[in-house]
């Protein structure tokens, strides 16, 4: 399946580069005690916020797969998977809610800042080689996921998810200067 709305991919890129220096400069600026400190809104800590926020670039490497495999598939065949997906969301919620939790004892703040860049780095290259044709290609999403999932999804939309996804959480974080 496809959609014709045409991609301004240099506001992407200007959005990647926003979000790739406020990440450094929320990581480089938190003192321990902030990044401990709860979130307005979450069960989450500041640090395990960022972990999430950068989770978001994370995934949105295998949404682009997904796009690519299930957009050139029936729309039902997509939209069967979808609905598979939103019946798993209990699961879905348990894993996402406890996979920060677990990561930052493991990650900590240099792996990922290093992590970030090296997310931006390839979603700007992968941008960069995806034709007209490919960004308007889509599928259905399991949209009690995420409230920036739709229904219906265009390779387009997904390069533009997870920064929406990092505005929305960046509001959340109660570091100092975090807003």
């Amino acid at each position: 399946m496809t959609n014709t709305h045409p991609m301004d991919r240099q506001a992407v890129y200007d959005d990647y580069e926003r979000v790739r220096q406020t990440f450094h400069r929320l990581l480089d600026t938190a003192s321990e005690a902030a990044l401990a400190r709860a979130t307005d809104g979450t069960r989450w800590s500041n640090e395990q916020l960022l972990w999430h926020m950068l989770f978001g670039y994370m995934v949105t490497v295998r949404l682009l797969f997904l796009v690519r495999f299930f957009g050139r598939l029936p729309a039902g065949v997509g939209k069967g998977f979808a609905r598979a997906l939103d019946a798993a969301t209990a699961l879905f919620d348990l894993v996402n809610h406890l996979g920060p939790c677990g990561a930052v004892k493991v990650y900590g703040r240099r792996r990922m800042d290093a992590a970030f860049d090296r997310l931006i780095d390839s979603l700007l290259r992968k941008l960069a080689a995806e034709s007209e044709a490919a960004l308007a290609r889509g599928m259905h999403y399991p949209m009690r996921w995420d409230p920036f999932f739709k229904d219906f999804m265009t390779l387009a939309d997904i390069y533009r998810y997870p920064t929406q996804h990092f505005d929305f959480h960046h509001a959340q974080l109660t570091l100092d200067g975090a807003r």
